[in-house]
């Protein structure tokens, strides 16, 4: 019982679950509170019950889970959570588990190497390995009852865990001075900030320019358009803009998102060829409607349009006519 560290005025808690021998239960429990003394206290809790106990963060110096002789216990990710926020900052959890030593998929008895994890992402540090041992014909015979499992390379481990010197949530302010210190301190806060280069009077002055400078007549100024030659202000010849390839070869075609204007030519160029294709008025009245049309007026039985306003027959019209 010293090796979980427990002295007189410690506030202990047991874990036990259905797999857990009733005597050697109260058996534990007897001597832990021997050793607690009167100013201490030892609480027995079932951990099926844990989850929805009233316990307070921080009330535990000492939490034993699975050590009463022949428990089994599996210890899933929210008991470990739970255990370790009503522990005490500074205070330990003490914990044995079958685990297992093959590695098997989807196993419900974690692997030694996995349950250290667990015990890392709940929240406590300086975990490691006390002491692994064979299961005894009891347990076994527990493991397959309880937990309905069954394997022959299992094993007992008992692990620890302390919870940090600080509860979850806390903050502490960062008192940090690097002014008027040595080039050595400057030198060890480095990875904390980094002392930024001095600059040149000089250089900086080089790239200041105020508004009273845009209106001192000793200050050289540069006009932009003096920058420019001749040849950039004169515009350029669209032809020179087209890609060399474009609009070559027997059939002329314009590019995908054509930006050299050949696109709009080819288009003027088929609204002057349906234009063309058009029958021309003999007598010029065939936009004036029915009244003034010819008998022979392709335009015949259709609204009268606008002079130039763009017309199109259909097949029919056009074999009437």
């Amino acid at each position: 019982m010293a090796d979980f560290g427990i002295s007189a005025g410690r506030f202990v808690a047991v874990v036990w679950d259905k797999s857990s021998p009733v005597e050697a239960l109260k058996d534990l429990v007897d001597k832990l509170q021997v050793l607690t003394g009167s100013e201490g206290r030892v609480s027995v809790e079932n951990i099926n019950q844990l989850l929805q106990s009233a316990h307070k963060e921080s009330s535990f110096d000492i939490i034993l889970s699975g050590i009463v002789p022949g428990s089994t216990i599996v210890h899933s990710a929210e008991i470990l959570a739970e255990m370790a926020r009503i522990l005490r900052p500074g205070g330990c959890l003490f914990l044995k588990e079958p685990v297992e030593t093959a590695v098997v998929n989807n196993s419900k008895v974690k692997t030694a190497s996995k349950l250290c994890s667990a015990l890392t992402l709940s929240g406590l540090v300086e975990v490691k390995e006390l002491q692994q041992e064979s299961l005894s014909p009891e347990e076994i015979q527990s493991v397959q009852e309880h937990l309905g499992y069954h394997s022959d390379s299992l094993l007992s481990l008992q692990i620890t865990g302390k919870k940090p010197n600080f509860e979850v949530g806390s903050s502490s302010q960062l008192k940090l001075s690097i002014a008027n210190k040595s080039s050595s301190s400057l030198f060890s806060f480095h990875c904390l900030a980094p002392v930024k280069p001095a600059v040149d009077p000089a250089a900086a002055k080089l790239w200041t320019l105020s508004a009273n400078d845009m209106e001192d007549e000793n200050m050289d100024l540069i006009d932009s358009d003096e920058l420019l030659d001749p040849e950039d202000l004169k515009k350029p010849d669209p032809a020179s803009l087209r890609a060399p390839s474009c609009g070559e070869g027997k059939k002329r075609k314009a590019c995908k998102n054509c930006t050299c204007g050949l696109a709009e030519e080819l288009e003027k160029e088929k609204s002057k060829e349906q234009m063309s294709s058009q029958p021309k008025s003999a007598c010029g009245n065939c936009y004036l409607g029915d009244a003034f049309r010819c008998a022979s007026c392709p335009y015949l039985g259709m609204p009268a349009f606008k002079p130039g306003e763009q017309v199109l027959l259909s097949n029919s019209n056009l074999s009437d006519a």
